[in-house]
């Protein structure tokens, strides 16, 4: 049996980041996406995120970054490939390295990931020419057309679904796919860890003789793996044969159909989830491309959490039949646990959604799950108590495993579902609710004591202590927080130019806010901290460079800080009459003392309040002589600072 690898990922060198950046233009990369039109100084389109009729997506191409005024949604090149293709920060990169021609310089921290590295390339080659033979020897032999393509178009999928999911046909001929390999001096080694050679009495030969050949993709469509299926009923021979695991193919990691689902799941806000490749392809050339399948295994935390990148819910599709039950009750608690909405719709007449789509039609489908939708837990609670009958110890069994199904759901945010599950179960099952609740509790318990004898658990913070929602939304658009953003944006837009004969604007803002303290946020911290390393390493710390880093967390908080909304129009440069409109840059200097005032104003005040609650308090007179001394000179420092600003504090 094949160990699973574990691959560390290389990191991808500053230099060829830095190259990358420099080459990509985001409205290009957008534009490939989306239709956009040039508005002034930016290119406006519908939102790929969100449904609209009317454009809010607004792309800025001198700051290199897109927002949409309508959801919200923001970010960069990388992050738009991030969020629309639902590529990993690393996977953006290489796309857009890709695209741009530029080579990937990478290190790796062993030489054993460097091994491991070389290798999944290789079986990526090997699967990627495997999957090219396949495709050619079903559409282009008389074999393949004669036995594969005849029994796929039996089937009903059309020629253009069949190329779309890349279906291919392996020969009848004992080595047709295995002496081409060789001849091209593929490795006999890794030909076989991919499964589609295998050695029989010393001789290398096709695994997958006369069988459909349907690829597996990742989430950025390479070829990791196949299922190879039979071709009407054989003896002896099974339906399906499988890659077996290696650097790249681990099965319960992998759900068949997500690289072409994946935009769809996002849209609906909704997965469907079927048994067979069959199943996705045919549920596709109707149009429902939300679907991906599990192969017909139990699902895995890390199947549900594929799932739960691209929606919360969850929707899944088997047959009616007993199996077909038992089959969709798998997995279901790993669902609940990870605040899946998990839906369940039962297929008629024993058929499969692979016949009866064909059967009913892409709408009649679609109409169908809308109207036979079953809540999961309610459904298991309704077959157990049809199963167990009068039968009080099946009944008692029925009460344990559903109270212990509900107390998987166990995200805060979920409380109110768990709590109207408790009720609706009780209902079902004519028992106390109180009961029940308790009973929740108990496997609630069981589970955070197993939990804390792994790992102890941090404290609950006070009750005292807490701020309500509004106090937190009041917290966070106070003035304070505004100007200490405007500082940071003011750091990163002008920090490299002069701010006297000496000094950078860098070095006395970084100066000033280490004197005064004035930048509380965590958030803004820490790209200050960033722009303070980068700056003493001889790094130029310019807005770019923050938009495009790997942290996501500060990539989507300096994006925050970019205003895209109000830019002058490139036509007021150009107009025939002189209009002089100053931009920021020629103002830089003066916004920023503005805004340094403002925060050492703000903190003085605190300075004030602080001490005259310490004045309120009974002293020695030497103590009270030291804190009206304090008193003056801070109100003293307070005047200075308002004169300067020309401006009136309000008391």
């Amino acid at each position: 049996m094949t160990s699973k690898v574990v691959i560390c990922p290389p990191v991808i060198s500053q230099d060829t980041i830095q190259q990358i950046l420099n080459r990509s233009d985001i409205i290009e990369v957008i534009g490939g996406f989306v239709k956009l039109k040039k508005r002034g100084a930016n290119y406006l389109g519908l939102c790929p995120f969100h449904n609209e009729k009317s454009p809010s997506f607004t792309v800025s191409s001198s700051k290199e970054i897109y927002k949409c005024f309508g959801c919200g949604r923001s970010g960069n090149t990388v992050s738009f490939l991030m969020e629309h293709e639902k590529y990993s920060y690393v996977d953006a990169l290489r796309w857009l390295a890709a695209k741009y021609n530029v080579e990937i310089e990478e290190t790796y921290s062993s030489p054993e990931q460097l091994q491991v590295k070389q290798t999944a390339d290789s079986l990526y080659i090997i699967n990627n020419f495997a999957q090219q033979f396949f495709s050619r020897q079903l559409f282009e032999t008389e074999e393949g057309k004669a036995i594969g393509l005849s029994y796929l178009k039996e089937r009903g999928f059309r020629e253009d679904i069949i190329k779309k999911f890349q279906l291919g046909y392996s020969p009848q001929e004992r080595t047709a796919f295995t002496k081409e390999a060789l001849q091209q001096q593929y490795n006999p080694e890794l030909l076989t860890k991919t499964g589609i050679v295998t050695e029989r009495n010393g001789e290398l030969q096709d695994n997958y003789r006369e069988r459909i050949i349907f690829p597996v993709h990742n989430a950025t469509g390479k070829v990791i793996g196949f299922g190879a299926r039979v071709i009407g009923k054989k003896e002896n021979a099974p339906k399906y044969i499988n890659t077996p695991e290696n650097e790249i193919y681990i099965k319960s990691k992998i759900l068949y159909g997500t690289y072409f689902a994946r935009q769809a799941i996002d849209k609906n806000d909704e997965c469907l989830l079927v048994e067979g490749y069959t199943d996705v392809i045919s549920l596709h050339q109707a149009g429902i491309e939300n679907v991906v399948a599990s192969g017909g295994t139990s699902l895995t935390p890390d199947q549900l959490r594929l799932i739960k990148k691209y929606s919360n819910n969850l929707t899944i599709l088997y047959d009616g039949d007993a199996a077909g039950v038992k089959a969709a009750m798998r997995g279901l608690d790993l669902a609940l646990e990870e605040g899946l909405n998990v839906q369940l719709v039962l297929i008629p007449d024993n058929e499969d959604p692979d016949s009866y789509v064909n059967k009913v039609g892409a709408s009649g489908f679609i109409d169908f799950i809308k109207q036979n939708k079953k809540d999961v837990i309610l459904f298991q609670l309704e077959v157990m108590l049809k199963d167990a009958g009068n039968d009080s110890t099946k009944k008692a069994g029925a009460v344990n495993t559903i109270a212990e199904s509900i107390s998987r759901i166990n995200k805060v945010e979920d409380f109110t579902r768990q709590q109207d599950y408790i009720k609706q179960s009780a209902q079902l099952l004519k028992i106390d609710e109180a009961g029940l609740h308790a009973l929740v509790n108990k496997f609630i318990r069981e589970r955070v004591n197993k939990l804390e004898q792994k790992q102890p658990v941090e404290p609950l913070p006070d009750a005292q202590t807490t701020t309500s929602p509004e106090e937190e939304l009041t917290e966070f658009f106070n003035r304070d927080e505004q100007h200490e953003r405007a500082l940071v944006r003011c750091l990163l837009d002008f920090g490299l130019l002069p701010w006297d004969e000496t000094r950078t604007v860098a070095q006395y803002i970084l100066a000033e806010g280490e004197e005064w303290g004035m930048i509380e946020n965590a958030d803004l911290v820490e790209i200050i901290n960033l722009y303070q390393q980068w700056y003493n390493d001889g790094l130029e710390p310019v807005m770019k460079n923050f938009l495009f880093h790997e942290n996501q967390n500060i990539s989507k908080n300096v994006v925050s800080l970019a205003d895209i909304k109000h830019e002058i129009s490139p036509n007021w440069k150009e107009a025939p009459y002189e209009v002089l409109v100053p931009s920021r840059e020629d103002l830089y200097k003066e916004e920023i003392y503005s805004v340094l005032t403002y925060l050492k104003l703000r903190k003085i005040k605190a300075m004030i309040d602080e001490n005259q609650r310490d004045l309120e308090k009974p002293h020695t007179d030497e103590e009270l002589f030291t804190l009206i001394k304090t008193h003056q000179h801070l109100k003293q420092l307070e005047t200075e600072l308002v004169k300067t600003l020309g401006t009136v504090i309000v008391r």
